[in-house]
């Protein structure tokens, strides 16, 4: 160490100095005159690696034009060249002018001044393959043999005498073109050799994205990820989200260069988060925006799952828009027994006519207008939030617009788009299905999200202060809001560091039926389940929870309650009871030996679902029960049986045309009706007390005849298939 000198006694003092030193010795210079997203990722990247920033024209009214869409930036050079001015004597000083709204910082400032010392110039441009905004300069640039050709404006490094030299010759106005301001000079030979000025002709510091986007790549190492250009192998340090790529290196920074990484994931996740037990004023003020605009299976479950987030309902607003006559009924059941517990409940219905657009205005509006609204969250009927904890887990988060992740049970289908294709459609980002699976768990930046949202009061009353927001002539409304917050800069993200629910399916639902939901068996799994079958079902598997009160004859627990009033509902409105003759056209033969007074599931086309729910729900505890035997799961004769002492009370003995029978209880004994059960002939066993829910099941020929005991009171109920006849 004596060679490195006497201050510095071990080798990580002299690489602190040796990096301080190259810090010290470049300046950072970037144009911003509000804090926007972009603005705050930029300065977040660079604090990361440790640059001198100096930002230039804060809280000036921008002048430059929509540089975006047209031509513009002048005021950047404007900026420029007053701050160059103090600087211009510093010939040792390295300036580095960049962008900031859409760009970020890969590597340090070390690397930007060993790169730039290799190139051997006085001043460099970032380059591009695209030229802007004049196409007839093209061929007054110099002839590159590989490399991209043309000077963007968006990154500039040189000497300080230099770069002053440059931007002290701007005598245009705000709105000019500051790349074209550039272009000309570099253009001229006379001044780019005696400016020693050159292009990043390989993209070794700048990478702009526009024109290139299909040259670069992710490249993840231990604690941070790299932009690798594959066409050059190199590993750019300033990355630019110039012209339509500001939604790629939107994706691209949510991994470079420390937002996420595989060895430690989300590395951002928790900074800046709102932390409840610190809010001196008490939870923050949220208006709930709920929206029905088509039929929408298990409506009701939604409104309920709602109403338990756990979240103060004293600090909740409800605004409900709907747009269907068909759920009428269930807003209302849901006021009626709920208008005391919210802070205010709001109702738009199909009377009012409004669009969904008109609608996701108004209730934005009610929270824009509102100064005490802190928060406000949108929410379709087709969401099926499982996770109490959503509301305060999302303001946790603290962003402007963010949802929670939900997808559709067994599918890729989701509430966001990773990316869009050209024409502002769906396309699939790389990480689509990692972040979908939750195989990458962070919060994510990405350009388009529906469904489900929170947006912060305050950005409605700035950033999106604009009203509208939700109509764009040819985008539906959720596609319109997207557009409109890209457009103004406002970041919106999707969190799945959590389960938070799922997207239930609205295609096919048919609302011919009394209960609709009960044929939602096939479109929604997970729902139909959670709804109609017992809580304890799946304890049959687990805790052994079956009963055999006759031999062979086992006893658990199927269905919920809902599912047998619904059932039974959904049979006394179709209402053709069969009343028990033994002429019977519904069955081969014309002819029923043991006739009972029932309706066949076929009756009300429920055959095929009913079928489905023997397979899934009944085939399992079959293979429990009889072991080694592997049902079918098919059944001609299913339907449901009314005993009633007038009339039919009883079934006489017999054996089913089945290798085993189900026989489940629809009805509560003692409440409902008096009487019933069934009694086994050949081991003189009765079950008299059938519980609501709950199922029989026993083999159907040869060892158990068995007739219906005599109903002696009210209305029994029970559902029935001979299975594998």
């Amino acid at each position: 160490y004596v060679d490195i000198g006497l201050r510095f006694t071990t080798i990580m003092e002299y690489l602190t100095f040796f990096f301080s030193s190259f810090s010290e010795k470049l300046l950072v210079l970037t144009v911003a005159t509000e804090e926007t997203d972009g603005f705050l990722r930029f300065m977040r990247s660079a604090d990361y690696f440790n640059y001198t920033v100096k930002v230039l024209g804060m809280g000036e009214v921008w002048k430059g034009g929509d540089v975006g869409r047209s031509i513009g930036g002048g005021q950047k050079v404007r900026l420029l060249k007053n701050a160059m001015e103090a600087l211009a004597d510093q010939e040792d000083l390295v300036v580095l002018s960049v962008d900031s709204y859409d760009l970020i910082f890969a590597g340090g400032p070390e690397e930007i001044l060993r790169k730039f010392q290799q190139a051997n110039h006085k001043v460099l441009f970032a380059a591009e393959g695209l030229v802007w905004p004049d196409k007839q300069l093209a061929d007054k640039y110099p002839l590159v043999r590989t490399g991209k050709r043309y000077l963007n404006s968006g990154g500039i490094i040189g000497y300080a005498p230099y770069i002053n030299r440059i931007v002290s010759q701007w005598n245009l106005h705000d709105n000019d073109d500051d790349q074209l301001f550039y272009t000309k000079i570099y253009l001229d030979p006379l001044q780019r050799e005696s400016l020693n000025m050159t292009l990043d002709h390989k993209c070794q510091i700048f990478q702009n994205l526009n024109g290139a986007v299909d040259e670069v790549l992710l490249k993840f190492g231990t604690d941070r990820v790299r932009v690798r250009n594959t066409a050059y192998d190199s590993l750019p340090v300033v990355v630019h989200g110039n012209g339509n790529t500001k939604m790629y290196l939107n994706y691209l920074a949510n991994y470079v260069p420390n937002a996420w990484n595989y060895e430690h994931g989300c590395s951002h996740c928790d900074d800046d988060v709102v932390d409840f037990s610190q809010l001196k004023v008490g939870y923050p003020n949220v208006l709930v925006g709920v929206f029905i605009e088509q039929p929408t299976p298990f409506l009701p479950e939604f409104f309920q799952r709602l109403l338990t987030l756990d979240y103060p309902k004293d600090k909740l607003k409800l605004f409900v828009h709907n747009n269907e006559v068909y759920h009428e009924k269930h807003i209302q059941r849901f006021w009626e027994e709920n208008k005391n517990v919210l802070n205010s409940f709001k109702v738009v219905g199909p009377e009012e006519n409004l669009s969904q657009g008109e609608a996701r205005n108004m209730a934005m509006d009610l929270c824009r207008q509102d100064a005490t609204c802190d928060y406000y969250f949108s929410i379709d009927s087709d969401v099926m939030l499982t996770n109490r904890q959503t509301l305060k887990l999302l303001i946790e988060q603290n962003r402007k617009i963010i949802g929670p992740l939900v997808t559709r049970h067994g599918k890729l289908w989701s509430n966001f788009w990773g990316a869009l294709s050209l024409d502002g459609y769906y396309a699939r980002s790389e990480d689509y299905v990692d972040i979908v699976q939750r195989k990458r768990v962070g919060v994510w930046n990405i350009p388009y999200m529906a469904h489900v949202y929170l947006v912060k009061g305050s950005a409605l009353r700035n950033e999106l202060k604009e009203r509208n927001y939700f109509v764009l002539e040819k985008l539906d409304p959720d596609m319109a809001l997207c557009r409109n917050a890209r457009d103004m800069g406002v970041f919106m993200y999707i969190t799945n560091r959590h389960e938070f629910g799922r997207l239930i399916s609205t295609a096919n639902y048919n609302i011919s039926h009394y209960n609709n939901d009960l044929w939602q068996i096939f479109e929604n799994p997970v729902d139909w389940k959670e709804k109609y079958i017992h809580s304890n079902y799946t304890r049959i598997f687990t805790d052994n929870y079956l009963e055999q009160p006759c031999p062979d004859v086992f006893w658990f627990a199927v269905f919920s309650e809902k599912a047998c009033d619904e059932l039974v509902e959904e049979m006394e409105h179709y209402g053709s009871w069969s009343g028990g003759k033994h002429q019977d056209k519904r069955i081969a033969g014309g002819y029923e030996t043991v006739p009972t007074d029932d309706i066949h599931m076929k009756q009300i086309g429920f055959e095929k679902e009913w079928l489905h729910f023997i397979r899934e729900f009944i085939s399992p505890v079959t293979l429990k029960v009889f072991s080694g035997y592997y049902t079918k799961g098919y059944a001609l004769m299913n339907f449901v049986v009314k005993y009633t002492p007038e009339r039919q009370a009883y079934l006489r003995p017999h054996h089913d045309s089945s290798t085993f029978t189900i026989n489940i209880a629809l009805n509560n004994k003692g409440i409902d009706f008096q009487g019933g059960g069934c009694r086994f002939h050949r081991y003189n066993c009765s079950i008299e007390s059938p519980r609501k829910g709950w199922s029989f099941m026993h083999p159907g020929r040869l060892t158990h005849l068995h007739e219906g005991l005599p109903t002696t009171g009210g209305t029994r109920y029970i559902a029935v298939s001979f299975i594998d006849p």
